[in-house]
This record gives structure tokens, sequence and C-alpha cells, in this order.
């Protein structure tokens, strides 16, 4: 199990979490990777007919790009860019600043979650619903960008708000699917996906990993917490 470490006192309080076990493990040194890259090159290639139908559904919708590409931050905060089938119209980042006051999450809250956000287009909807715009992030596995099972990597203006204490959920790689993914996903509020992650980092192992890529199948299914 990993330590967490506290510095400071008061208000300057912060933590940290240090590296355990696992990362001189046979799982945490070569395991995981492998395991990432195996799955995730496996899951490209035999979703390939999958990728094509949704593509041409989402140049049906709109006309506009397939693909969403993002900057987001990983472990330690190393930026990135994120791959995502589109979901939204490509107008949604203007749009955004007018639908705070809407944000599940609080006005100015970390997150910004939004049910029936009008924004979604019409496959976006079912795209989000199925999970199936997250699969692009199977070739960010791939690059080593992100693992199978870790912290949800946040968006730059998210992660520009975030606390030290905050910051400790990206000890690790970000992942596909994670603790909070599979315990209500976005109805869970931002402090509840925080100490979620941190649990995560400070527990991470094989049988967990496998645990949580498992129970993400009837999440998915459930579609609870998906918009």
């Amino acid at each position: 199990m990993n330590t967490i470490t506290t510095l400071g006192s008061g208000s300057n309080t912060s933590q940290i979490i240090s590296p355990g076990p696992l990362e001189t493990s046979i799982y945490g040194t070569f395991g995981k990777r492998l395991l990432d890259v195996v799955l995730a090159s496996s899951a490209l290639f035999v979703l390939s007919p999958l990728f094509l139908v949704v593509a041409w559904l989402i140049r049906l919708n709109d006309g506009g790009p397939v693909f969403f590409r993002q900057k987001r931050h990983g472990k330690d905060g190393a930026s990135f860019f994120m791959y995502k089938f589109r979901s939204m119209k490509t107008t949604a980042e203007a749009q955004k600043a007018a639908l705070l006051a809407d944000n599940q999450h609080g006005r100015d809250g970390v997150t910004f979650k939004m049910k029936a956000d009008p924004r979604i287009t019409r496959v976006g909807a079912w795209l989000r619903r199925t999970s199936l715009d997250e699969l692009p992030q199977l070739w960010n596995v791939v690059l080593g960008d992100m693992s199978l099972v870790g912290p949800r990597p946040p968006v730059a203006a998210e992660y520009a708000k975030y606390t030290d204490y905050q910051k400790t959920r990206l000890a690790v790689t970000p992942g596909l699917t994670c603790l909070w993914q599979i315990k209500g996903r976005a109805e869970i509020p931002f402090e509840g996906q925080v100490e979620l992650d941190r649990e995560y980092v400070a527990t991470r192992s094989l049988l967990l990993d496998l645990k949580i890529l498992v129970l993400t199948i009837p999440a998915v299914v459930s579609g609870r917490g998906a918009y």
C-alpha cells in the first residue's frame, strides 16, 4: 500500500502520496503497462468495424469532424491530448460560458456536468449514454498517455482550479475507467471523486484493476451518471 504523508499545518497543509510496493512489484514495473498495451491494442483491432459505424453516424448527423481532441492533464500534471468521438456541436466550447449557471456541480464548481446539455448532438447523446465516445482513448492507452484503469484526466481549466490536495489524485497515470466511474460517475460530486481517486492511488493492484475493469461493464450498461 502507498503511504500518504501530510506536509505543513493549518491552511497550508498539503498531502503527497509516496510510492508504495506496487512500483517495485512485477505488475507495477512492467505488468500494468503490458496489460494496457495488449488489451488496448486488441480492443482497437476487434472494435475497428464499430469505429467505422460510429464515424459514419457522426458525419451523417451534422457533417462535422469525427474526433474531438482536447488538452488534458495526466500523471503529476503533465499535459497531453486526449481523443474522443465528438459528441457535441462544433460550437460547444464557445457556448459553455452561458451554461455555467446550470452546472450540476455548482456554478463555481471545479468540474462541469449538466444533464440535458443542449450542446450535445443526437448521435452524441447515444454515444455518451453508451460511453462509446470514450473508445478512441484506447489509442491514448497504447501511446502511454493513459492506462486502462486510473483517475480520469481533467481538462486544463479544471486542473487550474485544483488545490495541492486535489492534485494528489494525479499521482498515477490517468485511465479510461476508475473507482468513481463504477460507483455513480457524474452523480458523484467532485470532492467525492477526489477521495475515490486517492483511495485508488493508495491501494492500486492487479486485482483492483481487474475488479474495476469487470465492474465497468455493468456500470456502462446501466447508464447511471452518463451525461
